[in-house]
């Protein structure tokens, strides 16, 4: 089978994560995948933002633990979170930032990095907390949250789960 359909098939959400911090050279490849995601027109409508520091990922992870209801980690303890912004004047933001959220995720499983995307970003940067944050962060415009990618070492290998039936139907 090729490699990159093997890598692709085989990625798995992780959900449990080791302390240590991925190698800078290691993300700045998972990111160059991001930042290569197909946009349309190539408009290069989304932002990645790179969070390490843990106390700016406890504040996201209480909003967002806010937002959904809960006060677990959402972000399951992974020392990296790549938060993807797009523009909102883009009519396809939602679009471009979900395919850099893709392109990140099966980047970092080919890597041996563990990922998953994490939601709420939406909410998260619509409220005026958020809004803040990205001010404090010297980000300006109007941006619209996508989504969250977090990012570490797997502390276990989840299994996959069985494929349901009627995934493909071909009209010919």
């Amino acid at each position: 089978m090729n490699n990159v359909i093997e890598s692709l098939i085989g990625r798995r959400s992780c959900r449990s994560y080791r302390k240590d911090q991925i190698p800078d050279g290691i993300l700045e490849e998972i990111l160059k995948a991001g930042m290569y995601a197909p946009t349309a027109m190539n408009r290069q409508s989304p932002m990645m933002i790179v969070i390490q520091d843990p106390e700016e990922i406890a504040v996201l992870s209480k909003m967002n633990a806010r937002i959904m209801g809960t006060q677990s980690d959402p972000f399951y303890g992974a020392p990296t979170v790549v938060l993807v912004l797009a523009d909102k004047s883009a009519a396809t933001c939602v679009e471009d930032g979900s395919l850099v959220l893709g392109n990140l995720m099966n980047a970092a499983h080919a890597l041996g990095i563990g990922s998953c995307w994490i939601n709420r970003a939406y909410e998260e940067f619509e409220s005026e907390e958020g809004k803040a944050l990205l001010r404090k962060w010297g980000i300006d415009g109007e941006w619209r949250g996508i989504g969250h990618c977090i990012l570490g070492y797997p502390a276990e290998e989840p299994a996959a789960k069985p494929r349901k039936d009627g995934w493909v139907r071909f009209v010919r």
